[in-house]
């Protein structure tokens, strides 16, 4: 059994690699969403299972991909039963621009947390928003209601910027964290 969960999808693998720094600090369980919008084997049974939930996705069109909409919907399975209720959730997302309305992503993983009676975790890191603050800064997408991320449209997966990979990880280190405060 994990204590932390994360399930995603990614498009491209660069929401796939958020998700293994945010894992990397909190020690979690990765559950990926298939191309189709489908979880693999296990995957509702680790999601039963674990204390904290978080949602990821890229940000399309100002909104999580179809893939995890269509993993949404399947909770409502979930959710007649009251299954996740109590829970923790997080949740982070990456698009190609700086603002690429991400938070409209993690504003609809926040109320999907709520539909389910769950209990919202944030970034918790203060933004890097000074005149000496670079790509690399912890933070510096200036996100707080989750983990928002940029990798411009024409770079890999491996030239996300070290400062977003560092968040993720200490994103991760706060769920884990959080966890404690339930004890």
């Amino acid at each position: 059994m994990t204590d932390i969960a994360i399930v995603y999808h990614s498009g491209y693998g660069h929401t796939q690699r958020v998700a293994q720094a945010v894992a990397e600090g909190a020690k979690a369980a990765v559950i990926a969403i298939d191309a189709d919008g489908n979880l693999p084997e296990g995957g509702w049974e680790t999601l039963a299972q674990a204390k904290l939930i978080v949602f990821g996705a890229p940000t399309y069109m100002g909104a999580p991909s179809w893939q995890f909409k269509k993993f949404a919907d399947a909770s409502s399975k979930v959710w007649f039963v009251q299954g996740w209720k109590d829970k923790l959730f997080a949740g982070f997302t990456n698009s190609a621009t700086m603002n690429g309305d991400k938070f409209a992503t993690i504003a609809y993983f926040w109320q999907l947390a709520m539909q389910h009676g769950g209990l919202w975790v944030g970034l918790g890191i203060v933004p890097s928003n000074k005149k000496e603050s670079t790509r690399d800064s912890l933070n510096y997408v200036g996100g707080f209601g989750g983990l928002m991320t940029t990798s411009p449209s024409d770079a890999s997966p491996a030239e996300i910027p070290a400062g977003d990979l560092q968040t993720a990880r200490a994103f991760g280190e706060r769920l884990q964290g959080a966890l404690k405060l339930l004890a």
